[in-house]
C-alpha cells in the first residue's frame, strides 16, 4: 500500500504543478507549453509504475513501464526491422500513392459535376467499410509482402484526402472566381493562383487525418498475413506467447512513428499556409 499512496501523492503533486503553470502569468510562453505535457507524461508513467508494482499486477495483464523499457532495449534490432517493414515499406508507400491519386482525382472531379456527384457518395460508402473486412481480401490479391499493406493503406487514405481536397477547391467565393475571369485567367491560372492556395488547409486536414490511418491500416493488414517481420506480425505473435511487454514495446514504436509522421505533415502545412488564420499566433 506504500507504493499506492506514493502514486496518489505524485499524481496530486503533478496535478498541482501543472495547474499552477497552466494558469500562471507565463502560461502562454513556449517553455510552459512544453513543460505542461512533459510533466503530465512523466507523472502518468510514475503512477503507472508504482501502481503496477504496488498492486503486483501480472505481466500478462499490464506490464510496468520499466518492463516495457527492458523489452524495448533488448529487442532494438527486431523493432527496427519491424518499423522499416510496416512504416517505410507499407504505410509510407501506400500513403504517398493514395494521397497522390486522391489529389489528382480531386482535380478531375473539380472539372466534372458528373464525377463529383457520382464519386463522393461512393467515397463515403467505401470509407465506412471496416478494415477487417477489406484487408484480408487485399492480402489475397496482392500477396503477403508489403504490396498488400500498401494497398490497404491506399484504400484507407484515398477518400479522406479526396473529400477534403474537393471541398477545398470549392472554398473560394463567387466574387473571387469572377475577379479571376475579369482578368482573363485560364482554368490553370485560376487554379494555381487562387483555388489551390485556398484549398491547402483542407488538403492538409485530409493529409493529417491520413497519417494515423496509414499506420493503423498497415499494422492491421499484417494480422492477416505478412512475412516474419512487421509491427502487426510481432504484436499478433507476442500476444500468442503472452509477451505483453513486447506488445507494448511495438505500441511505443508505432506511437512514436505516428507522432513524428503527423508532426512532419503539420510542419509542412505551417510553412505553406502561414497566411491562414489557423497558423497565426
Amino acid at each position: 500500500m506504500l507504493m499506492v499512496g506514493l502514486a496518489a501523492l505524485i499524481w496530486c503533486g503533478g496535478w498541482w504543478l501543472n495547474t499552477r503553470l497552466a494558469n500562471g502569468p507565463q502560461a502562454d510562453t513556449r517553455l510552459v507549453q512544453l513543460l505542461v505535457p512533459v510533466i503530465f507524461g512523466v507523472t502518468l508513467l510514475l503512477v503507472w509504475q508504482l501502481l503496477v508494482k504496488g498492486l503486483q499486477v501480472p505481466l500478462v495483464i499490464l506490464p510496468a513501464p520499466s518492463d516495457i523499457a527492458v523489452a524495448f532495449a533488448g529487442n532494438l534490432s527486431k523493432l527496427r526491422d519491424d518499423f522499416l517493414q510496416t512504416f517505410v515499406k507499407g504505410a509510407l508507400r501506400g500513403y504517398v500513392i493514395g494521397c497522390s491519386a486522391a489529389f489528382l482525382m480531386a482535380i478531375v472531379m473539380d472539372r466534372s459535376d458528373f464525377l463529383r456527384r457520382g464519386l463522393l457518395p461512393v467515397g463515403n460508402f467505401v470509407a465506412a467499410l471496416p478494415i477487417v473486412g477489406t484487408a484480408p481480401i487485399l492480402v489475397m490479391w496482392f500477396g503477403f509482402d508489403w504490396h498488400s499493406k500498401a494497398a490497404v493503406v491506399v484504400v484507407m487514405v484515398f477518400f479522406p484526402v479526396l473529400v477534403n481536397t474537393v471541398a477545398g477547391l470549392r472554398e473560394t467565393s463567387a466574387m473571387q472566381r469572377d475577379l479571376m475571369q475579369t482578368y482573363a485567367a485560364s482554368y490553370w491560372q485560376s487554379f494555381f493562383k487562387l483555388r489551390l492556395p485556398a484549398a491547402l488547409p483542407f488538403v492538409f486536414n485530409g493529409l493529417k487525418i491520413s497519417t494515423t490511418l496509414a499506420l493503423v491500416g498497415a499494422i492491421v493488414a499484417e494480422f492477416f498475413g505478412s512475412p516474419t517481420v512487421g509491427m502487426g506480425f510481432r504484436i499478433s505473435t507476442s500476444v500468442g506467447k503472452l509477451s505483453l511487454d513486447m506488445v507494448w514495446a511495438e505500441i511505443v514504436v508505432a506511437a512514436l512513428a505516428g507522432s513524428m509522421f503527423y508532426g512532419t505533415v503539420a510542419m509542412v502545412e505551417k510553412s505553406l499556409t502561414f497566411w491562414h488564420p489557423s497558423q497565426r499566433r
